[in-house]
């Protein structure tokens, strides 16, 4: 059993390197995923644009962690397709570079579902403390929380990157084909990896559990605001369908090594979909959604999405 494993994993890595031919097809499926993360890119682009635009945005933590969520799923969408262009076009990149690019995809990974948790936070201060909410959630303390995103997100990426240090340092000048698998060839590192993602996920599901059980509890009192406590549920519950989408990315190594059983030519049209769909869709879905639904920003964004040929109507920011 034992070495039928070492051979699967063997098998995987392998396949992991295989030198596609370019033809008309594999042109079209090129470009449109391309295409759509770069498209995706420039609309996260201008919501950026457009949350920097308006004080009231920019001091509000509600839409710093939004902006955040903005910056990091297309930091993770540029890094994906990096990584396509290079092995659709089997480039290789020096050891050093290759390690920086997967150090910033797995590092951005790590930080969506820990973004999501801490933006159910704040809809849970907001409602459940809504008289300390402007004391607790300060614009300083969420940039706070964001930096401890990147130091928890990072910590797997760095010991990776440390291990490689202290047993190949030489490597770093030698050009390689650029995939997590073929850098990080430890049973004992994809264990790891799986087991960061596992807590975390886990970590995150339970504090959205919370919030929204917390928040449709103060829904229901008397005293409540129970427009905007149902308001802050339904986004909990938003957070919750944007963890899934998550998970979906974090199976995407798993789901390829068991495609790396079939032959060549189905293990390539199939890594392209699972690509697509499980990389590419959630980081492109999730902010897009997110931002279409708030009142307050839909409207201005479409201002600059359109080059400022719509009308707005003033909407009062509600925190």
């Amino acid at each position: 059993m034992e070495l039928t494993n070492i051979s699967l994993v063997n098998n995987f890595v392998h396949q992991q390197e295989i030198r596609i031919e370019i033809n008309w097809v594999v042109g079209i499926k090129g470009t449109l995923a391309v295409s759509a993360c770069f498209f995706f890119i420039y609309v996260n682009g201008i919501m950026l644009f457009t949350l920097r635009s308006k004080s009231t945005f920019r001091e509000s933590s509600r839409y710093i962690l939004f902006a955040h969520m903005l910056f990091n799923d297309s930091v993770q969408l540029l890094t994906s397709v990096l990584l396509y262009i290079f092995a659709t076009a089997y480039l290789y990149l020096v050891t050093a570079v290759c390690t920086i690019i997967l150090f910033i995809s797995s590092t951005t990974l790590k930080n969506s579902p820990l973004n999501l948790a801490l933006m159910s936070l704040e809809r849970y201060i907001a409602i459940c403390f809504p008289l300390r909410h402007s004391e607790i959630a300060t614009p300083k303390r969420t940039c706070i929380a964001i930096g401890i995103i990147w130091i928890l997100g990072s910590i797997n990426p760095i010991i990776d990157v440390l291990v490689l240090l202290k047993t190949e340092p030489t490597l770093f000048l030698i050009p390689m084909f650029c995939t997590r698998e073929k850098l990080f060839m430890s049973k004992w590192q994809a264990d790891m990896y799986q087991g960061f993602n596992t807590f975390y996920f886990v970590a995150v599901g339970v504090i959205l559990l919370y919030t929204y059980v917390a928040i449709m509890l103060e829904a229901r009192s008397v005293s409540s605001d129970r427009a905007s406590a149902t308001k802050a549920r339904n986004t909990v519950l938003l957070h919750a369908v944007q963890l899934g989408l998550c998970l979906t990315s974090s199976l995407y190594g798993v789901i390829e090594a068991l495609l790396a059983r079939m032959t060549v030519s189905v293990y390539i049209h199939l890594r392209y979909l699972n690509f697509v769909v499980l990389l590419i869709l959630p980081r492109c879905l999730s902010p897009l959604i997110y931002g279409l639904r708030d009142e307050s920003f839909r409207p201005l964004f479409k201002y600059y999405f359109m080059c400022g040929s719509k009308k707005v109507k003033p909407v009062l920011v509600k925190f």
